[in-house]
């Protein structure tokens, strides 16, 4: 008989388009699933990993679904996955790769093990459509620049996505399985749990349904509509590919199709795609990203590093005075994700306006978004402090007060999501007050503050550090 492949699940809570998953049933022999909780889910801020308790529970059920289950182990995966291996009888492991340097680490050592021990280990690709050391400049070096990046890529062939197995052969015994409740992966979410949890579009089958509602009727005006962020105008399907409960692959098929009817924001949705792809090329190439500026000559420039300031405490609690900054962290903390231009207008506001590192904003993204994603959220916050790659030069200061009358003139998002000035505040502008800690002292009935630092002010700093800069 055939023995058991042994399936480590990871970021990819699916059934379809999973190669690894779809290579066990092709093997023949029992198919058995498990999902290791190392130090890589530990170290999880609390959004990320509650929202992560919640796919696993989904998957778990989806799998069952298929006469199969999905088995829970914790520790070191260098040893849980030999000790599984050992256990079952199993021949054969199999997962989807992830791209992440201490991730990279951790697999060729599983990997390394296993075939020493006479195991067929085999890594798939899935979380990617484009692996990073496959994308090259004519002087096969790696990508620095976006559009370059797009332009390589956008007529490359994407495989078709793969279909759900129509059967998971299960084993004459399951090995054991720890119990989920009992891994409290949404402790520190704390009262936060119950606000966020109605915002929250969890597994595969809600992914699809989104694709395809975005697909119907957003797509055709995603160009201007995604950068109005009164209006549900984007996917928002950045939660379900953090976790692979769909996969890029899937996504950028649907959007080929839109473009060939004619939709014209399909290829803008593409791009993003490739946004994707490119932050996950430059983590692979260039891991510092993650940890210290990636254009290194900005190691010098005179970030204030302390997060204990009263400045950034105003910035974390919505509390800055400035209207686009305040609604656009309290829809975070309300919902678990946040708008893309809202993104941008408080990142530049912390780095440029409040002249603090980005490390503190991209720790405390970490923390507080449910679509958590360790390449996307370091991009971001570089691109946006002017120290990462396709950078927006320190010298272009967003003006929040602008950027609002541009994006949000009928004031609809400030309106869903700030309380204070407001007679009959939204429903979401007072839920923030039910997730935050009640460490805060915040209420709906405070007195909404003054700016902290106004633009011009602001600016002006910014611009006068930039100019005088030692590096």
């Amino acid at each position: 008989m055939t023995s058991p492949t042994l399936v480590w699940i990871r970021r990819d809570l699916r059934l379809s388009d999973h190669a690894a998953l779809a290579a066990a049933a092709a093997r023949g022999g029992p198919v058995i699933p498990v999902f290791v909780r190392d130090d890589l889910v530990d170290d999880l801020g609390a959004a990320p990993k509650w929202r992560f308790g919640l796919g696993l529970e989904c998957h778990a059920e989806a799998l069952e679904g298929k006469d199969s289950r999905l088995i829970l182990r914790s520790g070191d995966a260098r040893e849980v996955i030999p000790a599984l291996v050992q256990e079952t009888g199993a021949g054969t492991v199999y997962w989807q790769r992830a791209y992440d340097p201490k991730s990279v680490a951790r697999d060729k050592e599983v990997k390394a093990a296993l075939k020493d021990a006479g195991v067929v280990a085999k890594s798939f690709a899935g979380h990617l459509m484009f692996e990073p050391w496959t994308v090259e400049t004519k002087q096969g070096d790696y990508y620095k620049v976006y559009t370059p990046f797009w332009k390589s890529v956008r007529d490359r062939a994407v495989g078709e996505p793969l279909p759900a197995p129509s059967s998971l052969p299960a084993p004459d015994t399951w090995p054991d399985s720890e119990a989920l409740e009992d891994w409290a992966l949404g402790a520190a979410m704390n009262r936060g749990a119950d606000v966020v949890r109605p915002f929250v579009q969890l597994g595969e089958q809600a992914a699809q349904s989104r694709l395809g509602a975005f697909m119907a009727s957003k797509v055709a005006d995603y160009d201007t509509t995604r950068d109005i962020p009164g209006i549900d105008g984007t996917s928002n399907l950045s939660e379900n590919l953090a976790l692979g409960e769909i996969s890029p692959a899937q996504c950028w098929h649907a959007g080929q199709r839109a473009m060939q009817e004619g939709k014209a924001g399909a290829e803008t949705f593409l791009k993003e795609l490739v946004w994707r792809e490119f932050a996950y090329h430059l983590m692979w190439h260039t891991p510092r990203i993650l940890s210290d500026n990636w254009r290194e000559d900005w190691a010098a420039f005179p970030w204030n590093e302390d997060e204990r300031r009263a400045e950034v405490k105003a910035w974390k609690r919505g509390r800055t005075g400035i209207r686009f900054v305040d609604a656009a962290l309290r829809e975070m903390y309300v919902t678990g994700r946040m708008h893309n231009r809202g993104r941008m207008i408080v990142a530049s506001y912390l780095t440029k306006h409040l002249m603090c590192h980005w490390k503190i904003g991209m720790a405390w993204f970490e923390d507080c978004l449910i679509d958590w994603d360790p390449a996307s959220n370091a991009m971001g916050w570089q691109w946006s402090a002017g120290s990462g790659p396709d950078a927006t030069p320190y010298f272009r200061v967003f003006n929040p007060v602008t950027q609002l009358d541009k994006f949000d003139k009928d004031r609809d998002y400030v309106s869903r999501w700030i309380a204070e000035e407001y007679a009959n505040p939204h429903r979401d502008a007072l839920a923030y007050f039910d997730a935050i800690p009640r460490s805060w002292s915040m209420s709906s009935s405070d007195t909404y503050p003054d700016p902290i630092v106004p633009p011009d002010e602001g600016r002006k700093r910014a611009l006068s550090a930039y100019e005088n800069r030692s590096f």
